[in-house]
């Protein structure tokens, strides 16, 4: 969507004759329903800039003009583009203006910068690579700019930026951005319409912004090819069983929607380990195979990053990022906008987004309206926080609300804790969230330790993570994170006086969960929910307790800096009994799906002596009804288990 498109004379007349606001205004109620003339407003400077410099002889006058290009996949708008013929081929120039008069550079990342935004000072995209991100995801998402070869060219103009000596824009660590798409700044008009005029000798002969606009949404070749040659090769995103079953079921409703422009929901329930996570990679894989417009979307950043990373093989981040979308990307989405939505970890999903809470109406409602196929992998009981509102029924109530067909699966099979299913039915009942049959049976082969020394346990981690680097330690969030040491192991946030141990939380680096280096860092719920690992340390805080064998949690002990249960005091006033009851499931909930993280082991170490030793109790007698009852077909029969 454009919101205003023009030829160079028209945008030069709009803008010298005071029109433009006016017609900006309008077009932008028209197509997107909301905005303010005082929103216009604060970037009219920019577009006069831009009028100054599209007044050159030598670029046509039938060159067209476009403002504010709403680029696929997300809710960035390209600033400004220009497009014309240079005698053999289209181009499209993408202009990113910003209205900056200083920066800092960040050499300890890449591609990013400082700067005064918002009456603060921001970490923020350096501006060349974000033009030339822009242009990367259009060409790997336009069907025409990928069929007519339309070549893009980006560049920013930053109007009122004058360069300095050794400017920290243009340091050597931004070379490759640079290159990619170059930087204007004030003084330095001419060069940029030498840059323009490079590509745009002739006016736009073939509508080439028409094409941009009406393009079909799909991923290209390359994409495709990428994303097929990391499914060969990844033994862990092979599906089994119930997996396969769905999988196939989904795949074929995902085509049969699009097919028939039938919006469809889908809703695949699973405890941890069931393999939604395997599915919704294989499903996004490999519908965009068959050139449809398929997202990875979850509220948690952490599972996103770590996929994007094993499928791009590299920690930097190129145009595959944009298939890895937060759950609060779609707020302005417009309906049917993508084919489809692959939501895991659907439980995690909030009412409204954005980081005040105050964008949206509902995560559920808008992932349904923005896809003809949405599938939602979830696992209430995996809810860690007060703001999770995803649930069968509010899934089953926008579905009905959006006109959508409604689909129900459940996966039961463990593919998790050693495939056992007891396992996690045991620790339901030893964290004494629900009474099951599985009292002392924990299941076959599943290596679960209790230990009285937390660096026994931490040493254990490092010795099993040299295999191959799948093993971690977790720790339920009772310690603060403050922003000073944030970024250094140096810094140690969670400290046990009476055992001398002292371990950081995971460094900001949003692929904690496959970094080498990060064995001796401590993981949390937010970077570890979604993902798995071959052998988990988990450090139960003081929120979680044993008094004469119950099980007790204190939110009370939860650190300041853990936003789960935010607002849970406000509610303690109100309602104590309600507030209490929230939060001890979410305490609850939370430890669970710590401490099904492991694949092969999980080892607990609690900072409450007394509960240590509740599960070492109940590790003991497990043990010995191992000993007792054989797994034979008599014994098991004599359960109830057949």
């Amino acid at each position: 969507m454009i919101i205003y498109e023009a030829t160079k004379t028209e945008f030069i007349s709009d803008v010298t004759n005071e029109l433009l606001v006016e017609r900006l205004y309008e077009s932008y109620q028209k197509k997107i329903g909301r905005t303010s003339k005082s929103e216009i407003t604060s970037w009219e400077n920019s577009l006069h800039r831009m009028s100054n410099v599209m007044q050159d002889k030598e670029i046509p006058d039938d060159t067209s003009v476009a403002i504010e290009f709403k680029i696929p996949n997300t809710s960035k708008r390209v600033d400004f583009l220009v497009a014309g013929h240079d005698g053999s081929q289209d181009h499209v120039v993408i202009v990113e203006l910003k209205q900056w008069t200083e920066a800092e550079k960040v050499t300890t990342r890449d591609a990013l910068v400082s700067t005064y935004l918002g009456g603060g000072k921001r970490t923020v995209t350096h501006p060349s690579y974000q033009a030339w991100s822009y242009a990367a995801l259009i060409e790997d998402f336009n069907q025409n700019v990928q069929e007519q070869q339309i070549v893009l060219n980006p560049c920013a103009y930053l109007h009122n930026y004058r360069k300095a000596d050794n400017d920290p824009l243009m340091d050597a660590h931004y070379a490759e951005h640079l290159e990619k798409a170059p930087l204007f700044t004030k003084g330095e008009i001419q060069r940029l319409r030498d840059f323009i005029k490079k590509y745009v000798r002739f006016g736009d002969q073939n509508q080439v912004i028409y094409q941009i606009e009406h393009g079909k949404i799909r991923p290209s070749k390359s994409l495709q090819d990428t994303l097929a040659s990391m499914l060969k090769g990844n033994q862990e995103f092979v599906l089994i069983d119930e997996q396969k079953v769905f999988y196939e079921d989904a795949y074929h409703l995902a085509l049969e929607s699009i097919k028939h422009n039938q919006k469809t929901v889908m809703v695949i329930e699973g405890g941890p380990g069931t393999g939604k996570s395997v599915m919704a990679i294989n499903l996004l894989v490999n519908l965009i195979n068959q050139e449809l417009t398929a997202l990875y979307v979850s509220k948690n950043s952490a599972p996103r990053n770590v996929y994007a990373s094993k499928l791009k093989g590299t920690i930097k981040r190129t145009q595959i990022d944009h298939l890895f979308k937060g759950s609060g990307s779609f707020t302005e989405s417009e309906a049917n906008e993508f084919d489809v939505l692959i939501i895991d970890e659907a439980h995690r999903l909030n009412e409204k987004s954005g980081l005040f809470s105050n964008k949206g109406e509902n995560q559920i409602k808008e992932a349904i309206h923005s896809a003809r196929f949405t599938i939602f992998f979830i696992d209430e009981d995996q809810k860690v926080t007060l703001k999770d509102i995803g649930s069968v029924d509010v899934i089953k109530e926008y579905a009905n609300l959006l006109n959508a067909e409604l689909i129900h699966g459940k996966l039961v099979s463990q593919f998790r804790c050693d495939g056992s299913d007891a396992y996690i039915a045991w620790l339901d009942d030893v964290l004494q969230i629900r009474e099951t049959a599985n009292a002392n049976d924990r299941g076959l082969d599943y290596d679960f330790r209790v230990y009285d020394d937390p660096n026994a346990m931490l040493k254990e981690i490092e010795d099993l993570n040299k295999k191959n680097n799948k093993s971690r330690i977790l720790a339920g969030y009772c310690w603060e994170w403050p922003k000073k040491g944030r970024n250094s192991t140096l810094h140690k946030d969670i400290e046990i006086p009476e055992h001398n141990f002292k371990i950081s939380w995971n460094l900001s680096d949003s692929i904690w969960a496959i970094d080498q280096d990060s064995v001796s860092e401590a993981g949390c719920i937010h970077t570890s929910q979604g993902l798995e690992f071959d052998y988990v340390g988990i450090i139960i805080g003081p929120d979680l307790v044993c008094q004469d064998g119950e099980v007790i949690t204190d939110y009370t002990k939860r650190a300041k800096t853990d936003q789960s249960l935010k607002g849970i005091k406000t509610l303690a006033k109100e309602n104590p009994d309600e507030a209490q009851a929230l939060a001890d499931r979410i305490i609850r909930n939370t430890y669970r799906t710590l401490m099904t993280r492991g694949q092969k082991g999980c080892f607990v170490f609690c900072t409450d002596s007394e509960l240590n030793q509740y599960f070492k109790e109940r590790l003991d007698r497990s043990d010995a009804y191992e000993d007792l009852s054989p797994r034979t077909g008599m014994v098991a029969e004599e359960r109830g288990e057949y």
